[in-house]
């Protein structure tokens, strides 16, 4: 244990009748800026300089729920794994009040060969099914839907995989106002920017811009899907 250190006061010791109470003020006055400074910087070093925030420990899935089906998400050598029967785990943490409008989002993915899963963003929890609220960025480089990575599902999709199966990738996510911007490794892969009023086919009526939490997808037993470093920078 560090031992404490003293700062004798001014005139202290050459005024051993000095009154008490005013003794303890003027140690008040004397120690109360170091121990704002020092506040400050501790505040200081636990937010992040460049405004990104972790949401994913990579230890737990604390700050996240699950729905229908729990088995389908583990955690494996610090990496967040979707592997089984359909099932989405939604962010439920502190961040934001996990309710976003405007922001960005960052994760490295791997698929797997044949393997499909989504991130949604704007949605909402619900007990089972496809998430109905909000949109969805596509992650499949070889499962065979034809709809591939970081393409906004069933809006503006992209039908050529930006990535490989077995290889770490960065999908990045943007929304800002009523643009929705994708990348993978730093190279655009879907800017679109929501018209006023769309027409949605009756399955996508609510795949629409508003606000709320995030989601992954877990798509089926055949697919597994590797996340890790999920990291979100809420925008004004």
């Amino acid at each position: 244990m560090a031992s404490a250190i003293f700062f004798p006061l001014p005139g202290a010791c050459a005024n051993p009748g000095l009154d008490s109470n005013l003794l303890v003020h003027m140690k008040a006055q004397f120690l109360l800026p170091l121990l704002l400074s020092a506040a400050s910087l501790t505040a200081a070093d636990s937010q992040p300089a460049d405004g990104w925030i972790q949401i994913f420990d990579g230890k737990s899935l604390q700050g996240w729920k699950v729905n229908e089906s729990p088995e389908s998400f583990r955690i494996q050598d610090g990496e967040l794994v979707a592997h089984g029967n359909r099932s989405h785990l939604f962010y439920d943490g502190a961040v934001a009040n996990h309710d976003f409008k405007n922001f960005e989002l960052k994760a490295e993915i791997k698929t797997l060969p044949g393997s499909n899963s989504g991130v949604y963003f704007h949605t909402e929890f619900q007990p089972d099914g496809w998430p109905s609220k909000g949109y969805e960025i596509q992650v499949n480089n070889t499962h065979k839907d034809p709809k591939k990575t970081a393409g906004i599902y069933g809006i503006q999709d992209n039908f050529t995989a930006p990535a490989q199966d077995g290889e770490w990738f960065t999908l990045y996510i943007r929304v800002e106002g009523k643009r929705i911007l994708t990348k993978v490794n730093n190279k655009v892969i879907s800017d679109y920017t929501e018209e006023e009023n769309p027409t949605r086919p009756a399955q996508f009526k609510n795949r629409l811009l508003s606000h709320g939490t995030f989601a992954i997808q877990g798509h089926d037993p055949q697919s597994e899907v590797h996340y890790r470093s999920i990291s979100v920078r809420p925008l004004p």
